[in-house]
């Protein structure tokens, strides 16, 4: 369930339409380190100037409205203030409602019979590998997992759950040489969700 306050009543902000974007943290609150708390990181964005800020779980899911355009630089201005905030640096990787989009529609595994989502993980990269790298990863003996790559998204298919998986995200990351923050197929559904209710107009007043 996303943690956040009621957005019904939010007000209209003049002269601008202001899309939504969904930041995700890589390795916070995970086995004990980089903790911190979702009340907390709400606080740091919305200081940092973004709207209606709002958390889902709490793996780092930050999703908001903003009139910035340079995502790049945005991502480092938000890893600056959780540095200074919270004395850790994670990895910060953004993506627009309408990027989500694209991510949903591109599943290279949604014809697959049976497909069960919750063994199903997308890993977002901070930029789209060279071709190098990408044959590389493409190259790594993953059975049973299997994975594809789609722009600046690997897609991963646990036949036999998450729990213990022979492919190592860690080991992608390294064989790509860009960093990725990974989430199940569920949770991007609800990341999209709660970026394109932000991204609605308000109702009308009577």
């Amino acid at each position: 369930m996303a943690v956040g306050r009621p957005t019904c009543e939010r007000p209209r902000y003049p002269g601008s339409y202001m899309p939504a974007v969904v930041s995700m943290l890589r390795a916070v609150n995970v086995g004990g380190h980089n903790k911190v708390r979702m009340e907390a990181l709400r606080s740091l964005y919305e200081s940092l100037g973004l709207r209606e800020v709002e958390t889902f779980i709490q793996s780092g899911n930050v999703i908001f409205l903003t009139e910035k355009r340079d995502l790049k630089r945005l991502a480092a201005t938000i890893a600056d203030g959780i540095e200074h905030s919270f004395a850790f640096r994670p990895e910060v990787i953004l993506r627009t409602a309408a990027d989500l989009r694209a991510v949903l529609a591109s599943n290279p595994f949604a014809a697959r019979p049976g497909l069960d989502p919750t063994k199903l993980l997308v890993a977002f990269l901070s930029r789209e590998p060279d071709r190098e790298a990408l044959e590389k990863v493409l190259g790594i003996k993953a059975d049973p997992e299997e994975l594809r790559i789609e722009g600046r998204e690997l897609f991963v298919y646990f036949p036999n759950g998450m729990a213990r998986p022979k492919l190592s995200l860690a080991l992608i990351e390294r064989t790509l040489k860009t960093p990725a923050t990974g989430r199940n197929w569920n949770t991007v559904g609800k990341l999209l969700d709660i970026a394109e209710r932000l991204e609605a107009p308000p109702p009308a007043r009577p």
